[in-house]
């Protein structure tokens, strides 16, 4: 068994009160710096490590953030990751981080493991099976419990809880009001995320961008892709039977790249034959050739809007609840 070092233990052989060594194991500016060196070289020989239950009993908080993403090797939820964990430090808080998978079972499991009193609240995007399948009680009993919950990205009406997003409707409404404008006279759009409500938004910017410009002969052209497997395939049939095709926009930069690989392939000329808009400000559309034009979501604000607001939330249970939108950029790299 391991013999844990307790506050109590430092003070007694430091000669200091349990007051002062906790104060200068947090920085407190009414500790001197000697002192504060004194108590942390002690505390890292001893091996101590605040006892974050007996701070939880104590303060009704254990200044911990349960996340729940989708998928982390997807870029967009790292870099929201990344402004989490970069707006929790600076506020004190550490985050414990759970992966759906995508998975509603696998959702669920993490909200009943974290909702224990590990966690003060969650930060959650959620599943794509959880969202497909309409899945909301899981949110519900959470929150009934206690748990304030902020839903970012893939978010669902049916639950009343603070949001951030962004407006997946104005972000490609203006991205196809982009390529119009540059003359682009058969403008189709790829979706991999029909079964997602932001993918749905995505499309209704895309028809209502084409529907308000009078100078736009064609119908709209939407191709939707359910699978990996899909992506060449569907992609090299829309460009078989629209010959003419001049514009693409995607919801994903997966779709993005293999549109201009299959351009490649048929002997477009990007951007002269064709112009290509990819969605979020990834490495692949950095690094693809011709550099990929996109739509950046400021993945980073987005994380750190999401703690602002737990934090908020958890210093205001009673406040309204607020829905608060990420501004979104169009990028302009050499595919356009």
């Amino acid at each position: 068994m391991i013999n844990k070092t307790t506050l109590k233990q430092l003070a007694k052989e430091l000669n200091l009160s349990i007051s002062t060594v906790s104060k200068a194991l947090k920085n407190s500016y009414e500790i001197n710096e000697k002192t504060i060196a004194r108590v942390k070289a002690l505390a890292k020989k001893r091996h101590y490590r605040p006892n974050r239950m007996a701070l939880s009993l104590k303060n009704s908080q254990t200044k911990t953030i349960g996340v729940i993403i989708p998928n982390i090797l997807n870029y967009f939820f790292s870099k929201v990751l990344l402004g989490i964990e970069d707006e929790a430090n600076k506020n004190d808080y550490q985050i414990i981080i759970c992966l759906s998978n995508n998975k509603y079972k696998k959702e669920l499991q993490s909200l009943e493991l974290l909702s224990d009193g590990s966690v003060d609240g969650f930060i959650l995007s959620i599943a794509r099976e959880t969202q497909s399948k309409k899945h909301s009680s899981h949110f519900k009993d959470i929150i009934q419990q206690g748990y304030p919950i902020v839903m970012f990205d893939r978010v669902t009406n049916k639950i009343k809880c603070d949001k951030v997003i962004i407006d997946d409707f104005e972000a490609t409404f203006n991205a196809t009001n982009y390529l119009i404008k540059q003359g682009r006279k058969k403008i189709a759009l790829i979706s991999s995320l029909t079964d997602l409500n932001i993918g749905k938004q995505r499309a209704n910017g895309y028809k209502k961008a084409l529907e308000n410009n009078t100078s736009y002969k064609n119908k709209k052209l939407i191709v939707n892709i359910h699978s990996k497997a899909e992506y060449e395939t569907a992609i090299s049939s829309l460009f078989e039977k629209n010959k003419n095709i001049d514009g693409i926009l995607t919801t994903d930069n997966v779709s993005a790249t293999t549109a201009l690989k299959v351009a490649h392939q048929k002997g477009y000329s990007v951007p002269k034959d064709i112009a290509i808009i990819g969605f979020a400000d990834d490495k692949i559309s950095r690094l693809s050739y011709p550099s990929l034009t996109t739509i950046d979501q400021n993945a980073f604000d987005i994380g750190k809007k999401s703690v602002e607001t737990l934090i908020e939330r958890l210093n205001n249970k009673s406040a309204e609840f607020k829905t608060k939108v990420i501004e979104t950029n169009l990028i302009i790299r050499e595919t356009t």
